[in-house]
């Protein structure tokens, strides 16, 4: 390199008023660089390094014999490396070399019409409201098949069965007609396995799997985390917060609160216009459960929970919880999750009192299949139609 050069060099401050030409001029001297190579190289102090012309990339061997028939075979120029895809590898995405079922593992996808999918089940493919699963304790037993002729079940004036069926959101109509042949499907009662079957929507009583399909869309079921403080009625004459302050009625039809939780008591509280639905969830003979998280001060001892659970005598009669479990204990305070059936006012505050811990929390968490889950306190947020189909079917509708 001559003198010029590295006095234009950019390692040589003496140079850095005359970097421009004395650049130029070195490029030149050099013949090393080609046009603008020498400047860029210069740039990042690389002046003195000898240029490497870049290797030729290796052409691929392309079989002519293995070209698809109708397509020509790829060349060398056609090729494009394995990298060039777009597509993500299986293995590559977070949570693929995870066992199914942990956290963070890949959700397999539902296969449709496959036993056990998703949408092989009654509301199996809704996103709204929480999944319950099949029904535990169906209400009716089935009768074989063929007891009652399909055409005493047959409305030629009415709507095919599997139309009705998926108008309500139960599955696809293909879905729907092969729960119809398995035998899943009652009207009024009686199994039907024929797809000819029509029916009228408004007199028709549908079961799917036990599941009832309410085909009333003016019958409004709703869930209400009640806060404390606020009272049980949907009007008080003396002002204090209710129910009708935290609903907004769309449809104009008038609620009924399903029982009671007195002001201090928090949780869940069922709101609906089904007055058949309200009178059996709170008849005695049903025995809908409830559960209830109950706060008292601790150390709880020993054998109260059993005392508990064979009965305690109030002023009213006998009264007992149906299971007792301890949830949580810290220093002073302890969590205890209990259920019980009965109905009577204030019920499990008068049973806690009964025992010499007085109850300083009280929230209700369930009722019959339905639970509040993440529901957050003073919202209130519709059912869907699988939870509305386990409510009616745990009353025998």
């Amino acid at each position: 390199m001559t003198q010029a050069g590295r006095q234009g060099s950019p390692r040589n401050s003496s140079g850095r008023n005359s970097s421009g030409r004395n650049s130029s001029q070195g490029g030149a001297a050099g013949g090393g660089f080609r046009g603008g190579a020498g400047k860029r190289n210069a740039g990042f102090g690389g002046g003195d390094r000898p240029h490497k012309a870049p290797k030729p990339r290796e052409e691929r061997f392309v079989d002519p014999d293995e070209a698809t028939a109708g397509q020509p075979a790829r060349g060398a120029s056609d090729w494009k490396p394995a990298a060039a895809s777009s597509r993500k590898p299986a293995a590559r995405k977070p949570g693929a070399k995870k066992a199914p079922g942990t956290p963070g593992a890949l959700k397999p996808k539902p296969r449709t019409g496959k036993p056990g999918a998703a949408a092989s089940r009654a509301f199996g493919s809704e996103r709204f409201g929480q999944n319950l699963g099949p029904v535990r304790k169906p209400s009716r037993k089935r009768g074989p098949r063929g007891d009652v002729p399909q055409s005493e079940l047959h409305d030629a004036d009415g709507i095919r069965l599997q139309k009705v069926m998926a108008q309500a959101g139960v599955a696809s109509r293909r879905v729907c007609e092969e729960m119809i042949t398995e035998g899943r499907v009652e009207v009024d009662g009686q199994v039907v396995t024929e797809l000819g079957v029509r029916v009228d929507p408004k007199t028709a009583v549908i079961h799917v799997d036990g599941l009832r399909i309410q085909l009333d869309e003016n019958l409004v079921y709703m869930v209400f985390n009640k806060p404390k403080g606020v009272v049980s009625t949907m009007e008080d004459p003396d002002g204090r917060p209710c129910i009708s302050d935290f609903v907004r009625n769309t449809h104009g039809e008038r609620l009924f609160h399903v029982g009671r939780l007195d002001v201090a008591t928090e949780g869940l509280l069922l709101l609906t216009n089904d007055g058949e639905l309200a009178n059996r969830l709170t008849h005695p003979s049903y025995e809908v459960p409830k559960t209830y998280l109950v706060q008292v001060r601790g150390p709880f001892p020993q054998g109260i929970g059993a005392q508990l659970k064979e009965g305690v005598e109030l002023e009213d009669g006998f009264a007992s919880v149906d299971s007792f479990k301890l949830v949580d204990s810290t220093p002073g305070h302890v969590l205890i999750e209990v259920v019980l059936h009965s109905g009577k006012n204030r019920i499990v505050r008068r049973l806690f009192d009964a025992v010499g811990f007085p109850v300083l929390r009280l929230v209700r968490v369930k009722v019959g299949p339905i639970g509040l889950g993440d529901q957050r306190q003073g919202s209130i947020r519709n059912l869907g139609k699988q939870e509305v189909g386990h409510l009616l079917a745990s009353v025998g509708l």
